[in-house]
């Protein structure tokens, strides 16, 4: 997590230049993201997984982030609010803000989903590919091969770094770069989603057997398309 936020917050200083953002001022939204990013990513988690970890047991174990469990889209969510917060309280133009962080939300990410395999969680379903991959005695899947769905995201998200960086340099308005993002990472979860193994029943919905994070991603992708409808026409042009 340190590595993903480094990383985002460098790269993101860098590309704010180019919309006239003094790289400081990008730097220093670097805690109200770590904050917004671990009180929303825990929320989540600790939501999703009430009754099997937290249910009769001491409230303070909701607080104990050492011992894992962070969700993504409450990160992602909880860091959102807290930039929209950053930018008003220092009257910088937020999409122009939001587009300056959001290849670098899905590189940071790419680190974060390697730190997830280092630690044996988010795993996929079992396979003999020749890509599977066998975690050590007393991981939940020994000594089954399983879908290296963590090596999914991170190489998904690394493709999708590029191209927003790309899309970035060549928007022609301001939130068309986050507005890619929220649609483009939710299709992306969502197929990495339907390899992953680490569910219980419980957790899968509906008749089409869809994740905590395929239902997320259906509001996230929505609000991507009236994100980028509702900006491209109030401002059809590149801003200065």
């Amino acid at each position: 997590m340190a590595i993903a936020f480094i990383a985002g917050l460098w790269t993101a200083s860098r590309r704010g230049l180019l919309s006239g953002i003094a790289a400081e001022k990008v730097l220093d939204i670097g805690p109200w993201l770590i904050v917004g990013t671990i009180v929303g990513a825990r929320a989540l988690h600790v939501m999703t997984y009430w009754h099997e970890e937290f249910a009769g047991k001491p409230l303070w174990e909701v607080f104990a982030v050492w011992k894992g469990g962070l969700v993504f889209y409450g990160g992602l969510i909880g860091s959102s609010l807290a930039c929209v917060l950053y930018a008003r309280l220092k009257k910088i133009p937020l999409w122009k803000l939001a587009d300056v962080l959001a290849p670098s939300i899905a590189l940071g990410y790419v680190f974060g989903r390697i730190g997830c395999l280092l630690n044996g969680c988010c795993y996929g379903r079992e396979c003999d590919l020749p890509w599977a991959i066998h975690f050590p005695p007393g991981h939940e899947t020994y000594p089954h091969g399983v879908h290296p769905t963590e090596l999914y995201d991170s190489l998904l998200s690394l493709v999708l770094y590029a191209g927003l960086a790309w899309l970035y340099r060549h928007k022609k308005f301001d939130g068309q770069v986050f507005a890619a993002y929220l649609l483009c990472y939710a299709v992306t979860r969502s197929i990495v989603e339907s390899f992953r193994g680490d569910y219980t029943q419980m957790h899968i919905h509906g008749p089409l057997h869809l994740t905590p994070a395929q239902l997320i991603g259906i509001g996230i992708f929505a609000a991507g398309v009236v994100l980028f409808v509702v900006r491209s026409r109030l401002q059809p042009r590149k801003s200065g």
